[in-house]
């Protein structure tokens, strides 16, 4: 493939392909996950946009590129484009060196311009995913103060507000009283948002706040009847009650 290609590939790819997480966008971003996460047989924003013909890129394909990003460093599209569809390709592969790549990568592009918003979600996600992969707490921290600086962009967007509570509730030790706050904020200003729901659901359960829980889950049957989350969630708000006898 003609290294010109390769990056109009990796994009037309993944032209619908929302946001990342290999790992956390299963939760959600996506679909549910199996205990916390689930990792993409997957995740349902690949499962359901990916093509049953994916991209296979040579590892010398995709060197050629990131030693042209390497060249032209001053390129802040170019950064943008190739770290960020080499985000998309490392999450659809669960390419744990590829995605320090694209973090890298990011991470120049946002030193290059600190106020685009794509840029900004793209690398809070990529340090999501690696603090989810290397149970890494300040990989968290650090994709908090990125979707932070995303949210002073674009205030209460809620897929980056809902991000910003998970890295709270999958850190190791979790903070459920941080998550818990954060995620009913969301479900606060957007009270049909599916997402912060379920995962306000999972954080009231681990605090053993059963009874809110089950209020929490009711609001969600009420907004998606079909959510596909909701059978989990009531099954683990069940196994709660039954280790309180």
């Amino acid at each position: 493939m003609h290294k010109n290609t390769i990056l109009f590939v990796i994009i037309a790819a993944f032209a619908g392909f929302v946001g990342g997480f290999w790992l956390a966008n299963s939760i959600n971003r996506s679909a549910g996950n199996t205990a916390v996460v689930q990792k993409p047989a997957a995740n349902s924003t690949l499962t359901s946009k990916q093509s049953k013909e994916e991209p296979e890129l040579t590892e010398d394909e995709i060197k050629a590129k990131i030693a042209e990003a390497d060249k032209n460093a001053g390129n802040f599209t170019f950064q943008k484009e190739l770290g960020t569809a080499l985000y998309r390709y490392a999450a659809m592969k669960q390419d744990a060196n590829l995605l320090s790549e694209a973090t890298r990568i990011l991470d120049r592009a946002n030193s290059l311009n600190s106020k685009d918003f794509e840029v900004l979600v793209a690398l809070g996600n990529a340090h999501f995913d690696i603090g989810f992969a290397k149970k890494d707490a300040a990989q968290y921290q650090k994709a908090r103060e990125i979707y932070t600086n995303a949210l002073e962009i674009k205030p209460g967007d809620t897929d980056v507000s809902t991000d910003l509570g998970l890295t709270y509730f999958l850190q190791e030790p979790p903070a459920y009283d941080k998550a818990a706050t954060q995620l009913q904020k969301v479900s606060d200003n957007n009270p049909k948002h599916t997402r912060s729901l379920q995962f306000l659901v999972r954080v009231l359960v681990k605090q053993n706040k059963l009874p809110d829980a089950e209020k929490a889950l009711a609001k969600l049957k009420g907004i998606d009847p079909n959510y596909d989350a909701i059978p989990d969630l009531a099954s683990e708000i069940s196994a709660a009650r039954s280790g309180e006898k």
